[in-house]
């Protein structure tokens, strides 16, 4: 890259570097959490997880493992800040969002520490644009505890599957309700919208079902508005993983690939609507 090598404008040294050939690779997968203006950024040695929380109900992180860039070097065991999303897009965008043919924005991004801005150096086509983003002190975020062993439910679906659903469901409808079994209707999405109930069920050979895991039935329900943000990274994957715990807390996880055919996931954690009665269900 034209600056990989540039050095820091003092002698302070960054606590991250990180070089992308195209920056169109990440501001693709920031896009697919940006439901909220500000975002908590970690680095570690393994890449860069990028999260966005609203009213403690919904999260949704942007992971971009350290080999999806040509250079990533974090100089502390990990470096947390938050910044503005829709700026920090914006930056990335800033020779516009789709390239000509052959030609790409290279990135090379460089933070020195808590109370500094974020640099990212943008070059395309012999420009360099130099952006400076002003990042905040980090605020605490939620724990939804999704660990494996907390794990009911999980199927993983071609992401075809679900993109028909959110297209034939009542968008209407205040839920989603979804309905996980080891018997029938194995995997159901149901609404309830102005022009009544509609259910799409999948059978678990289903060919757009890639694993089955229900141990127990499960009917939860999730408000829409809380998932509406999450179809934009559904319409950037080739597969979902649909996870549920006991308390019903569900995990979106999406497997996104990039234009080089490199893989990165986008996962959001939605609580499930607590109005809903056992009477009701």
């Amino acid at each position: 890259m034209p600056f990989s090598a540039q050095p820091p404008a003092s002698g302070e040294p960054y606590v991250l570097t990180a070089s992308l050939d195209n920056a169109r690779h990440l501001s693709s997968l920031l896009r697919a959490v940006h439901f909220r203006d500000l975002a908590t950024c970690f680095a570690t040695a393994n890449g860069l997880r990028v999260t966005v929380e609203d009213a403690k109900c919904i999260q949704a992180n942007a992971f971009i493992q350290a080999e999806i860039f040509q250079e990533f070097a974090v100089q502390e065991e990990s470096v947390v800040f938050r910044i503005n999303l829709s700026v920090l897009i914006d930056c990335l965008t800033i020779f516009g969002t789709s390239s000509l043919p052959g030609t790409s924005t290279a990135l090379r991004m460089c933070y020195r520490g808590y109370g500094y801005p974020l640099i990212l150096f943008l070059e395309e086509g012999g420009v360099v644009t130099v952006c400076k983003i002003n990042t905040q002190e980090p605020d605490d975020l939620l724990d939804f505890g999704f660990c494996s062993t907390n794990v009911v439910n999980k199927i993983i679906l071609q992401s075809e599957g679900l993109r028909e659903a959110f297209a034939e469901l009542d968008m209407t409808s205040e839920v989603l309700q979804i309905t996980m079994s080891p018997n029938k209707p194995y995997f159901r999405l149901s609404t309830f919208g102005n022009a009544g109930s509609a259910h799409l069920d999948y059978p678990k050979d289903s060919d757009l079902m890639e694993a089955f895991h229900c141990n127990q039935t499960q009917t939860n329900r999730y408000k829409i508005s809380l998932l509406k943000p999450s179809t934009k990274a559904l319409a950037l994957s080739c597969k979902v993983s649909i996870r549920t715990d006991a308390q019903g807390f569900l995990s979106l996880q999406y497997m996104i690939r990039n234009e080089d055919g490199q893989i990165c996931f986008v996962e959001y954690y939605c609580c499930p609507d607590e109005d809903i009665t056992e009477a009701e269900l």
